[in-house]
């Protein structure tokens, strides 16, 4: 079963430097009918004007991880990290026990579009940590290359979450394919152009909920970019 949330049926939220369009519940956006998928709790997709940006805040007790579409995001922590994240990296902050960080957009004159996500932990009160990666468009070019896993496997950023999280680019034509367990669920985000999953359009921005299929095909219709989460059942 598919189950497809449009783009323009997001949460949104805008003020002076950031718009951001919400996938489940957050914040001021409250939908009892989406509030999450499993352990994946958050999808935003923001965007931030030029030299602009969150602030320092604190989270505790959640995998964060951000996804660059397109400029740069800069990080600071209390954990000591400095760094700045583009397309291909990904950066995940586990906040334990308790962090603070902020995020800014770097740039006098462009703007920065990324996703920011959240996936509940599989153990409460871990020590914080940190990890950034950098996966080349190469790696994941007509395939499904993993990103985010539990154990950290195939190079993988480990995260203290039962969630894997894969990436793919695909053009036009291009196929994958993602054999779904009976025990879990999928969840994914057209991060970026056009794609049929499962012989159903998506377009960027749009989502799909996938419970009780036994595969996933992907198929490219323009320049797209994918991220699936391959999830427990609840």
């Amino acid at each position: 079963m598919l189950f497809i949330r449009r783009a323009n049926e997001r949460g949104h939220f805008k003020n002076d430097w950031l718009e951001s369009y919400h996938t489940f519940s957050f914040g001021e956006y409250f939908d009892q009918n989406h509030m999450g998928a499993s352990v994946l709790r958050v999808i935003n997709d923001d965007k931030v004007i030029a030299g602009a940006g969150f602030p320092t805040h604190p989270h505790n007790d959640m995998e964060i991880v951000s996804y660059v579409l397109d400029g740069e995001l800069s990080h600071k922590d209390s954990m000591g990290n400095g760094s700045v994240i583009r397309p291909g990296d990904v950066q995940r902050m586990s906040a334990g026990t308790g962090v603070t960080h902020s995020e800014f957009n770097p740039s006098q004159n462009k703007e920065t579009n990324f996703l920011q996500i959240w996936l509940l932990p599989n153990e409460q009160g871990i020590y914080p940590s940190y990890a950034q990666k950098y996966f080349s468009p190469e790696e994941k070019s007509g395939r499904l290359r993993l990103l985010l896993s539990p154990d950290g496997r195939e190079d993988s950023i480990q995260a203290s979450t039962d969630a894997s999280m894969y990436g793919t680019l695909l053009d036009k034509g291009q196929t994958v394919q993602h054999d779904l367990k009976p025990e879990k669920v999928a969840y994914i985000h057209l991060a970026k152009g056009s794609a049929k999953i499962n012989g159903e359009l998506l377009n960027g921005g749009d989502g799909v909920s996938i419970i009780d299929e036994g595969s996933i095909e992907f198929e490219g219709v323009e320049s797209a970019d994918i991220l699936l989460f391959d999830l427990p059942k609840n």
